[in-house]
C-alpha cells in the first residue's frame, strides 16, 4: 500500500456542494436568507419537529440553555468526558457545569453518579452522545423527571442515530447537533437546535440574531429589520446562506454517508475483536451512525508510542477527549471521577469518514496490531 495519509477525519465534499455554493455566490446574498430557510425546513421534515439553524454546535448548546432560562447561579450536570464545547456552552450562560462520571461500558453519563451531584441549584442535565452512542435514554429522562430537570442533549456525534427505532432529535426535550467540517453531515461550520418547545423555539430564533424580535422572518425574505426591539442578550449566531447550501446537499447525501460509516465501524469491530490489548466500545451499528471510532488500549501499551508508530505509517489518530474536570477553568477539589480518569489514558481514536474503504481499515488494523506487538514489553494484564 502506498504512503498516502489516512486522515483521522475529513470533510466529504463533491461537485454538488460546490455548485450549490457557487449558486449562492452568484446570487450575491451570502448572509442568512432563503437558503437557511430551505435548510431549516428540510431538517424539520427530517426530524418531524422544528429545527433552528445556528452558526455551530457550541452556539446551539448555549442558545438552547439560554432559551430555557439557564443563567448565573444555576448548575448543569454534564459528563467530563466530552469536548470542551459542552462545558464552554454552559459557562457562557453564567451557569456552572457540574462534572459527572461515565458508565464503564457505554461511556455515557452515569446517572447514579449524577444523582449524587444534584443540588437546589441543579436545573438541567446535558447527556453527551459520545461517538454516536446514547446509552440508556429512558434512564436519563426518568432521572430528569424525578428531579424536575430540563434535558439538553449534546447530539453533536449522533446525527442519524436511532434509539429504540426513533431518530435522535425526533423526540425528547431539546437536541443540539453540530455540522462542522468533520461531522456526519457538514455545512462547513453550523449546527441546529431541535425541539417541540414553542417558547424555546421563539427565543432561539431571536437570540441568534442579537435578540432582535422577529428578525428571522425578515431574513428569510432576504431583508432585515430596521426598527426593532430587544429584550434579552443576543448573539451573532445565525447561519449563512453559503453554509446552508452545503448542508442541504449533505442532508440529501446522508443516507450514503450513514451506510458507509456503519460498514466501516462494523469492519473495524470484526478486525479488532480478537486483539488481546484492545477493548472495543460497544455500539449497535444498526442504530448508531458513528462520528468517530474510539477504542481502548490496554494500559500495558504506551498510547503515545503507538500513535507515533502509526503516524510514521501515514495513519492519523486522535484522543477523544481530555476530561474537562482536569482543566484549570473547571477543576474542583471535590471532584473525583474514577471511571473517567481510568478510561481516558486508554482511549485512542482511529480514522473514520465516508471516504475510507475496507482496504484502509485493514491497513489501519494491521499496523495497529504491529505497533501493539512492538510495544508489548511491560508488566500488566491484557483486557482479554
Amino acid at each position: 500500500m502506498d504512503k498516502k495519509i489516512i486522515r483521522l477525519s475529513k470533510s466529504c465534499i463533491g461537485e454538488q456542494e460546490k455548485k450549490a455554493v457557487l449558486k449562492v455566490l452568484e446570487n450575491e446574498f451570502l448572509g442568512m436568507g432563503e437558503e437557511v430557510k430551505k435548510f431549516e425546513n428540510e431538517l424539520s421534515n427530517y426530524f418531524n419537529r422544528q429545527a433552528i439553524c445556528v452558526v455551530n454546535g457550541t452556539s446551539a448548546l448555549q442558545l438552547a440553555l439560554q432559551s430555557i432560562g439557564i443563567k448565573r447561579g444555576d448548575e448543569v450536570l454534564v459528563p467530563s468526558l466530552t469536548y470542551l464545547a459542552s462545558f464552554q456552552a454552559i459557562s457562557a450562560t453564567g451557569a456552572k457545569p457540574i462534572s459527572c462520571d461515565i458508565d464503564q461500558e457505554s461511556l455515557i453519563i452515569d446517572i447514579n453518579d449524577a444523582k449524587k451531584r444534584v443540588t437546589k441549584k441543579t436545573k438541567c442535565i446535558m447527556p453527551v452522545f459520545y461517538s454516536g452512542g446514547v446509552g440508556n435514554l429512558d434512564e436519563i429522562y426518568n432521572f430528569s423527571s424525578e428531579f424536575g430537570l430540563r434535558v439538553v442533549e449534546d447530539a453533536a456525534h449522533a446525527f442519524g442515530t436511532k434509539y429504540k427505532n426513533k431518530l435522535i432529535g425526533s423526540f425528547g426535550d431539546i437536541s443540539c447537533f453540530s455540522f462542522d467540517g468533520i461531522k456526519n453531515i457538514t455545512s462547513g461550520e453550523g449546527g441546529c437546535v431541535v425541539t417541540n418547545d414553542e417558547k424555546a423555539i421563539a427565543a432561539i430564533k431571536d437570540l441568534r440574531l442579537l435578540g432582535i424580535k422577529n428578525d428571522t422572518e425578515k431574513r428569510f425574505e432576504n431583508k432585515r429589520s430596521w426598527v426593532f426591539d430587544v429584550k434579552d442578550q443576543g448573539w451573532r449566531y445565525h447561519m449563512s446562506n453559503i453554509m446552508a447550501a452545503i448542508g442541504s446537499v449533505q442532508l440529501k447525501r446522508f443516507e450514503d454517508f450513514s451506510i458507509k460509516r456503519k460498514k466501516l465501524a462494523n469492519y473495524y469491530d470484526k478486525k479488532l475483536s480478537s486483539e488481546n490489548y484492545v477493548k472495543l466500545i460497544y455500539r449497535d451499528f444498526n442504530s448508531v451512525v458513528p462520528h468517530i471510532y474510539p477504542i481502548r488500549l490496554d494500559k500495558k501499551i504506551d498510547r503515545e508510542t503507538v500513535r507515533d508508530t502509526l503516524a510514521k505509517k501515514g495513519i492519523q489518530t486522535g484522543i477523544h477527549y481530555y476530561p474537562n474536570h482536569l482543566l484549570s477553568k473547571y477543576k474542583s477539589k471535590n471532584i473525583f471521577l474514577p471511571i473517567t480518569e481510568n478510561i481516558f489514558p486508554e482511549l485512542l481514536t482511529l480514522p473514520m469518514h465516508p471516504d475510507l474503504d475496507k482496504k484502509n481499515v485493514e491497513y489501519v488494523c494491521e499496523e495497529l496490531k504491529k505497533a501493539i506487538k512492538q510495544n508489548n514489553n511491560k508488566d500488566g494484564k491484557s483486557f482479554n
